[in-house]
Parts: structure tokens; sequence; C-alpha cells
């Protein structure tokens, strides 16, 4: 059974990637998934939106031109339009994560967001999001410097 933490990475993983599926903005996606969440008799199929979910998906708002712009930097061989548009979203969570959330573990990042890929994406996915991420591991003193 997943914990809370990965349910919400999860969630937040699926905002991100509805609102880059649409053009629209990810905080438009989540309130719209809050407001579903509190209806009176929501759907059954209505995740609930907690807070670390919402956190992770206002942070990733916050910080979404430098994670976009290391993204592109690092990801050789792929644009950002080309990339998978799972892979960028996991990309783009798993980044804001670990740079700029101190609470959780590098470890527990990279592997949440390779099962998020194994789940969501293709075969290659996995290894390509746990390399990009670990870059970003490296880097993370002098990204979060600039």
């Amino acid at each position: 059974m997943a914990s809370a933490r990965t349910k919400a990475r999860t969630h937040a993983f699926q905002i991100l990637f509805e609102a880059d599926g649409r053009g629209v903005d990810p905080l438009s996606v989540l309130a719209g998934w809050v407001a579903r969440a509190r209806e009176p008799k929501p759907d059954e199929g209505v995740p609930q939106v907690g807070e670390y979910t919402m956190q992770l998906v206002e942070g990733y708002v916050k910080h979404a031109r430098r994670i976009d712009e290391l993204i592109s930097t690092y990801a050789v061989g792929w644009t950002l339009d080309r990339m998978p548009v799972v892979d960028r979203n996991v990309l783009r969570l798993g980044a804001y994560e670990l740079i700029w959330e101190d609470g959780v573990p590098d470890a527990v990042v990279l592997d949440e967001a390779v099962e998020i890929a194994k789940e969501f994406s293709t075969d290659d996915s996995p290894a390509f999001v746990n390399g990009m991420l670990a870059r970003f591991m490296e880097l993370k003193p002098t990204i979060r410097r600039d």
C-alpha cells in the first residue's frame, strides 16, 4: 500500500501532467481538483488533495522557469518540448522536490520519481529520470545558490 507521501507525489505529478497536456497553469488544475474533492458528494474517482500535493504543485510553479532551464540544459539530445510529456513532468516534480524541499532525503525523491516513471511512462523512462535527477542532486548546492 502506498504511503501518504507517495500518493501526494503521484497526485502532484498528475496535476502537472494534466496542466501540461491542456496548456494551462498548474495552479488552476490544482484548484479544480480541490474544488471537486470538496463537493458535497464527490465522485468516487476524485482523489483527495492533501497538503503535500498542494505544496509540491505550488513549489514547482514558484520555480518552474528555473526547473525547465535545468531540464533543457542537462537533457542531452532532448528539447523540453520533444521530451515525452510524462517524463517532462516527472522531472519537473522530482527536480523541485530534490532541490527545494529539505525535509525529504534525496534518495527517496529519486526512488519515488523512478517509480512514477515506471508506472506511467516507457521502459526507457526510469533510467532517464534517474540519470537526470542524479545529475541535479550533484549540482544541488550550485543550483540553490543561483
